[in-house]
């Protein structure tokens, strides 16, 4: 989605405006530019922090707009910065291994917030989905802080390679070098089908394959769950430690932790980073209520499972999804 695209109003000097009027017309960007920080950061929560960090160096700052780019590029080159900032103090070395245990999921009910004017085109729409799935934000950790910015940058938001190499403080031949080397990074860590991804829920024998991996999973029949995951199949649950990678591997990882033992289950759709998602409850008799076990967002692909990554229940308020379910209460989401 280009930060210079439609839908940008006129900003002749924001250092005039009072901190309301300032507010106002930095909201307008606030979920993209949260979006466009998740990216880079990978974690939901450090995306929140660094576009809060984003909107109170916007203010400070606000006399700097010279109006020679538009406002919206103008936050763009703050939020970047904060992000980089951000990963020399807490992250300086890139993932390794396929695993980021800082990944968070983003929930689709904010990613339906973004506006028309932020993916205005059919083009533009179909690549803000395809960079919000977590195999693409996965892989976008394995790089180096400064190549990312500028893969981000440039494929992403639609800069040109000047203006990315006047924010990093680079030559656009650096640039370009960097982007060479961040895509062929990139390409070592994406699904090799990635241009036959399916990702969200909408089309109908997604659906149907997502009813039955939750009804399987929910009955924990292992053989029924196995004959809907590819021989291939990756599993991460972050922040723990571990990438599990093919049919076998991840269904004794399973049976192993003791999954075909577990009984009371309820099941809730939901939707994450533009993808099938489940949230699990687990029934509890002290609380004589089903409490938050597990968010399972999924990966589908030619009509098989391809990915399972787990998180814990601390993301179920980030996705609206109710803290507790009654024992005779209808299911949430449905």
């Amino acid at each position: 989605m280009s930060a210079t695209m439609s839908g940008e109003t006129d900003v002749t000097d924001p250092g005039a405006m009072g901190e309301a009027e300032f507010t106002a017309l930095v909201e307008r960007h606030r979920r993209e530019l949260h979006v466009h920080c998740y990216r880079m950061l990978g974690s939901f929560d450090d995306a929140e922090d660094a576009a809060q960090e984003t909107f109170l160096r916007a203010w400070r700052r606000r006399e700097t707009f010279e109006g020679r780019s538009t406002f919206r590029a103008w936050l763009y080159r703050i939020a970047t910065n904060a992000c980089l900032d951000m990963l020399a103090r807490r992250r300086p070395e890139p993932a390794t291994g396929g695993e980021v245990l800082w990944l968070q999921p983003y929930p689709d009910r904010l990613l339906d917030e973004l506006t028309a004017d932020d993916v205005d085109e059919p083009e533009t729409a179909a690549l803000a989905r395809e960079t919000i799935e977590l195999a693409y934000v996965v892989a976008v950790q394995h790089l180096a802080p400064r190549p990312r910015a500028a893969l981000i940058l440039r494929d992403v938001v639609g800069w040109p390679a000047k203006d990315v190499a006047d924010l990093l403080g680079d030559s656009v031949n650096s640039v370009n070098s960097a982007l060479q080397r961040a895509r062929a990074g990139m390409r070592e860590h994406l699904p090799a089908e990635r241009q036959d991804w399916t990702g969200g829920d909408d089309d109908a024998d997604n659906r149907e394959l997502v009813r039955r991996f939750t009804e399987a999973s929910v009955a924990t029949d292992i053989d029924a769950i196995a004959s809907m995951l590819r021989d291939d199949v990756r599993f991460a649950m972050p922040p723990s430690h571990g990438l599990t990678v093919g049919r076998d591997a991840v269904i004794a990882d399973w049976v192993g932790d003791g999954y075909t033992q577990m009984t009371g289950l309820r099941p809730v759709p939901t939707s994450a980073n533009r993808q099938p998602a489940v949230a699990y409850y687990l029934w509890r008799d002290d609380s004589d209520a089903y409490l938050p076990l597990t968010l399972d967002v999924l990966r589908i692909s030619g009509g098989q499972v391809t990915e399972v990554t787990i998180f814990d229940s601390d993301r179920f308020p980030s996705l609206g999804l109710p803290g507790r379910l009654e024992a005779d209460g209808p299911e949430a989401g449905r």
